[in-house]
C-alpha cells in the first residue's frame, strides 16, 4: 500500500489517540480452538510486527485468548509499543478448554460452553492487573467488558471498570456483545468509548447497536468481520464485485464495513503474514454506491 493506512481507512479517536479504522484482531495468535500456543509462534510474532509496519494502530486482544497467549505474543512482538499504537484488551470470559476440537470426523465446535462469563468485580480487577503485567503496560488504553455476566448486576461490572479508570489503570472503557439497553445502562455509570459486537455481511443482528453507536459517536468494533457465507457463492454479489475489482471476497466484506459508518472499526485477524497483507489492502478498495447498495440489500441468509 502506497498511502498510509490511516489515510485510506480513515481514523477514529479512542483514549485520546487517533487510530486507523482498520485494526487487527489478535484472537488467532493461538492454538486450535483459541487454546494454547499457536502452531507457529514465530510467524504470529511476524504478523503483529508486520501489522504495525503497515500502519495498524488498533490491536485488539483479550485475556481469554489462549488464555494469555495472545497478550504475551503482542508484547514479544512490539514492546515497547509505538506511541501511536493502541492496545485494547478484555476480561469477563473464562475458559473451560478449547472451543474447537479435532476428532476423527473433523473439527467439532463446542461453542459458548467453552467461554463461560464471569463478571464479579474482584475478578475483573484481577484480570485487568494481570493484563497490565502480561502486556508490559502501566495503563491499558481500552479495556472492554468481554461479556455481561447475567449473574452480576451490570452496574457492578461497569462500576469496577470505572474505578479502575479513576485509578489510572485503564483509560477508556468498552463493552462487547451488548444490547442498546445495556449500552445506555452502562453510559449512566461511565463514558463508553467502544462497543464490540458480531456484525458482518451475513450477521446484521446488531444493526440497531451500530445505529445507536453511530448516533452517539461510540466506536463500533465488528468482530468476525469477514464472514460472508452464501454471498460469496460463485456468481453471488460478493464474488461478482470482487472479480470486478480484482479483489478477494474478504476485502469486499471489509470495504463494505468501512463504508457503513465512520464509527466502524473492523479488526480482521489472522496468524499468517500473507493473509494480513490481503486483509489490510481492503483499505484501498473503493466500492461504488451501487455495489454498496447491492451488498447491503443482499439476502444474508
Amino acid at each position: 500500500m502506497t498511502a498510509a493506512l490511516s489515510d485510506t481507512a480513515g481514523t477514529f479517536k479512542i483514549a485520546g489517540k487517533e487510530v486507523s479504522r482498520l485494526g487487527f484482531g489478535a484472537m488467532r495468535l493461538t492454538g486450535l480452538g483459541v487454546w494454547g500456543e499457536p502452531a507457529d509462534r514465530d510467524e504470529c510474532v511476524r504478523v503483529v510486527r508486520r501489522a504495525v509496519e503497515l500502519g495498524v494502530q488498533l490491536i485488539d486482544t483479550a485475556d481469554s485468548y489462549g488464555p494469555h497467549v495472545s497478550e504475551e505474543i503482542i508484547r514479544e512482538a512490539i514492546h515497547p509499543y509505538p506511541d501511536d499504537v493502541l492496545i485494547a484488551t478484555k476480561a469477563g470470559l473464562t475458559r473451560n478448554g478449547p472451543d474447537t476440537i479435532r476428532t476423527r470426523d473433523g473439527l467439532v465446535r463446542l461453542g459458548p460452553k467453552a467461554w463461560p462469563p464471569l463478571g464479579r468485580p474482584e475478578y475483573l480487577r484481577q484480570q485487568a492487573l494481570l493484563s497490565l503485567r502480561r502486556l508490559g503496560l502501566d495503563h491499558i488504553d481500552l479495556f472492554q467488558l468481554h461479556r455481561v455476566d447475567p449473574q452480576v448486576p451490570l452496574e457492578d461490572q461497569v462500576g469496577e471498570l470505572k474505578r479502575l479508570q479513576d485509578e489510572g489503570k485503564i483509560v477508556a472503557i468498552g463493552l462487547s456483545q451488548v444490547t442498546v439497553d445495556q449500552i445506555e445502562q452502562a453510559r449512566a455509570i461511565a463514558e463508553i468509548a467502544t462497543v464490540q459486537n458480531r456484525y458482518n455481511l451475513t450477521d446484521r443482528s446488531s444493526a440497531d447497536v451500530l445505529e445507536h453507536c453511530t448516533r452517539h459517536g461510540i466506536g463500533f468494533i465488528p468482530w468476525a468481520p469477514v464472514a460472508a457465507g452464501e454471498l460469496t457463492r460463485p456468481g453471488g454479489p460478493v464474488d461478482r464485485i470482487a472479480a470486478a475489482h480484482g479483489a478477494q471476497p474478504s476485502q469486499v466484506a471489509l470495504a463494505w464495513l468501512l463504508a457503513r459508518a465512520e464509527v466502524v472499526l473492523p479488526i480482521p485477524g489472522t496468524s499468517k503474514v500473507t493473509h494480513l497483507d490481503e486483509n489490510l489492502a481492503a483499505a484501498t478498495l473503493r466500492l461504488t454506491d451501487v455495489e454498496l447498495g447491492e451488498l447491503t440489500d443482499a439476502d444474508a441468509t
